[in-house]
């Protein structure tokens, strides 16, 4: 009998219900231990030199003067690094994936290729010192023709931003399936779009930061901020050791994103702490962060969609060009994501899709929220409202009557194998709305959108995805976990707390968890791609209903009875009829005949070979989540000003663990999303960034959004633990197209570009009117 048959005959306990997150108070009450509050004797300050350029030679690099001031112990370039090459991958993989695989070097060789890129280290007794120290490196650079539009970028001629290459092009993906040019010659409809989106950050409210240090069994030893602690294999690499002389002790973070799934501070941390042999701590500043950390890929997205008149689509042709800045990161990846969801959540039978990222010398960009999956969304759902315009149909009906379903083939070939939800949350999501409300003022309009989406969870089937968990009794009878997730602020561990309580049957104040520690907790992969809850989630699921298992057997016989038969219930195992045993004589016994009290498991993700896109033919992810968000927005037609009133979103989460978390991801996940669609944007000019404070970057507050009600639909049909589906990145996708499908309906004007600027509307509702721009 499965964990899940029998919870459901003896009902759920701590499964489905809103309880707080373990690690909950000690939030509220400060008392948690980010990466920057950690302190050590004799413990020295690590800085960073930056690139000023965004494009320069380095003729001369001169330390000299900063290795020589009192109180500067380290100051380090290339030439200091054993291994200036840091290779961007996916930790824990097992399948080869070529262009997949991206390098950077960790300090400057020779020439800058972005504004902010690393150049040299220091550490210092003092901050004070440290940044006397920076000022003292004496570079001498030669500024050298960049390049910073990816479409210039691919001109002949253009600046080579890797010299060594033969062209600015990183990578391309194709998807081909059925005739698009006949079915668009033989569509009723066919309508046309170009869309961009900016750059963005990831904003978190707590910079890069960590502490490194030697320990006395001679390991490398880094706590860190990271969504990934498999990075301690990157360290290793850098400094010329072996895996396991580097130890990474992941913290809990004020925010990730994506932003701390690359390596940030580690393997500077390392080489500093490796060089002194002393502790060593590295805070970036605000503006640093800002200024160099990845950002959100831009895209400029072109879109052909054909239709019949009953509504049916017939044809889509998408052409998928993105900005990857100076180095490729997972620039790669990101735009396999966008290649592969290009089409939403719709059956489209003729696609074809032709996809290109390129280097430029922009800021890196790399994993966000969302991971290019999002910026499309913004491009399809306004080709669906365009269509829906064109035939004079109901939004939601053009959406449902296309939607994909259970058994349906994408264009990559991929079979959808479990409920795909579409109608339901796009037409819940409508209805929550409630009764259009009329504007507040003469001169506002007020408009209504709606935006759907399928965001994938997982990592792609090609990289044999693992991870792993240890639970054991204490012989109190407490339970205790160990796994090597990362927490990164959305209730990881938490939930995880959740169902080992549920299937041990103990309550969540006798369960306690370790996590995020590469020498003492089994590796779970990254804290990346939504997929924490389904792998390590039913690594957990496994262990303890293993665990289980071996309790009952003994407990059994010490009831003279069958294991299938009794229930673990807080302190006891209880017989149907009433006789019990106390969970700490069966642990005892279970003990005396050599039972195991604990269990290691280990859960693989569905697996795949590569596929050829061109011909499509297999699985790419693993399962999808689906969603839709509705609004009401006002927009005045004096300013351009919009303002979201009302504000619902509708996901299929399979099963909510805890639907407080749940609800929390659906609504930050959204409030993210108004952000990107009407405010955040990284200006750059010839590469140089603008934005490096929150004075310019700007995010919304509390004023600047509605409440967000969060609908939960619950199909039990995802493949994390219990039927569950990821749902940290898809709220993120589907409020950009959203709102702009808002805009239209308000005001008649159609915004092709974000973040959905006031003076553009204005602009656009000028020239509306008659005027000339």
């Amino acid at each position: 009998m499965s964990a899940r048959e029998v919870l459901e005959r003896v009902g759920w306990r701590v499964v489905g219900k809103p309880v707080p997150r373990h690690d909950a108070w000690d939030k509220v009450l400060a008392r948690t231990a980010y990466a920057a509050d950690w302190e050590m004797p004799g413990m020295l300050v690590g800085k960073v030199l930056r690139s000023l350029h965004p494009s320069a030679r380095i003729v001369r690099l001169d330390t000299e003067r900063a290795r020589s001031l009192p109180g500067v112990v380290a100051v380090l370039t290339a030439r200091d690094v054993p291994r200036n090459t840091l290779w961007t991958d996916v930790p824990g993989q097992t399948t080869e994936v070529g262009p997949l695989r991206a390098k950077v070097h960790v300090l400057a060789e020779e020439r800058v290729r972005y504004q902010g890129e690393p150049v040299a280290l220091v550490a210092a007794e003092s901050e004070e010192l440290a940044e006397e120290a920076l000022r003292a490196i004496e570079v001498e650079y030669d500024p050298v023709p960049g390049v910073f539009d990816p479409q210039e970028a691919l001109s002949p001629g253009a600046p080579l931003v890797h010299s060594d290459s033969k062209s600015n092009l990183l990578a391309r993906w194709t998807v081909r399936t059925g005739d698009v040019r006949g079915a668009l010659a033989r569509a009723d409809v066919v309508v046309e779009g170009t869309y961009r989106t900016q750059f963005v950050d990831h904003a978190y409210l707590e910079p890069e930061a960590g502490v490194a240090w030697v320990d006395s069994d001679g390991v490398l030893t880094i706590r860190v901020a990271t969504q990934v602690i498999e990075h301690f294999r990157d360290v290793a690499d850098v400094l010329g050791l072996p895996h396991n002389k580097v130890r990474v002790i992941g913290t809990y973070l004020g925010g990730g994103f994506g932003g701390k799934e690359d390596v940030t501070v580690e393997v500077f941390l390392g080489l500093l702490a490796w060089v002194t042999r002393r502790p060593v701590k590295m805070v970036w500043t605000r503006q640093e962060s800002l200024l160099a950390r990845p950002k959100r890929h831009p895209f400029v997205m072109r879109y052909r969609t054909g239709a019949l008149r009953t509504g049916e689509l017939v044809a889509q042709e998408v052409e998928l060009l993105a900005d990857a800045g100076a180095y490729a990161f997972l620039s790669a990846l990101v735009l396999l994501y966008a290649s592969t969801t290009a089409c939403g959540p719709y059956r489209v039978p003729n696609v074809a899709v032709d996809a290109q990222v390129v280097y430029t010398n922009n800021p890196p960009t790399s994993a966000m929220r969302g991971f290019g999956a999002m910026q499309v969304v913004f491009a399809y759902e306004q080709q669906m409202d365009r269509l829906a315009r064109e035939l004079g149909m109901d939004p939601v009906e053009l959406r449902v009557r296309n939607g994909l379903r259970k058994g349906d083939r994408l264009p990559i070939g991929q079979v959808l194998e479990t409920h795909v939800a579409l109608p339901e949350v796009a037409r819940r999501a409508w209805q929550a709305l409630g009764p259009a409300q009329p504007p507040s003022g003469p001169h506002l309009r007020v408009g209504r959108g709606l935006a759907c989406n399928l965001q994938p969870y997982g990592r792609i089937v090609w990289l044999h995805d693992w991870a792993s968990a240890w639970v054991g009794f204490e012989m109190d009878g407490s339970v205790l976990i160990r796994a090597g997730v990362p927490d990164v602020g959305a209730g990881q561990a938490s939930s995880l707390c959740q169902i080992a309580g549920e299937v041990l049957g103990v309550p969540l104040d006798r369960v306690s968890i370790h996590v995020s520690d590469s020498a003492l907790t089994p590796l779970a992969g990254t804290t990346t791609a939504t997929r924490q809850l389904m792998m390590s989630g039913n690594a957990v699921l496994r262990a303890a209903t293993e665990l289980r298992e071996h309790v009952l057997r003994v407990a059994a016989q010490l009831l003279e009875t069958t294991p299938v038969e009794l229930q673990l219930d807080g302190h006891e195992v209880r017989t149907p009829d009433g006789r019990c045993v106390s969970l700490v004589r069966v642990l005892r016994e279970c003990a005396r005949v050599g039972v195991p009290r604990s269990a290691f498991a280990t859960y693989h993700a569905p697996a795949g070979d590569p596929i050829d896109l061109d011909r499509g033919g297999g699985r790419v992810f693993p399962d999808f989540t689906y969603g839709a968000h509705a609004t009401e927005v006002e927009v005045d037609t004096e300013t351009g000003a919009i303002r979201v009133r009302r504000y619902v979103a509708c996901h299929d989460v399979g099963q909510a663990i805890n639907p407080q978390s749940v609800e929390g991801q659906i609504q930050g996940g959204a409030v993210m999303g108004i952000g990107y669609a009407l405010m955040e944007r990284v200006i750059l000019d010839a590469g140089n960034n603008q934005t490096t404070s929150f004075s310019t970057y700007l995010i919304p507050t509390s004023m600047d959004v509605p409440d967000v009600i969060p609908l939960v639909l619950e199909s039990g049909e995802g493949m994390g633990p219990f039927g569950a589906r990821g749902i940290g990145e898809p709220p993120v996708g589907p409020p950009a197209a959203a709102i702009a499908n808002a805009v239209y309906d308000a005001v008649g004007v159609r915004v092709t570009e974000l973040p959905i600027r006031s003076e553009a509307v204005a602009r656009a509702l000028y020239e509306l009117a008659g005027h000339n721009g």
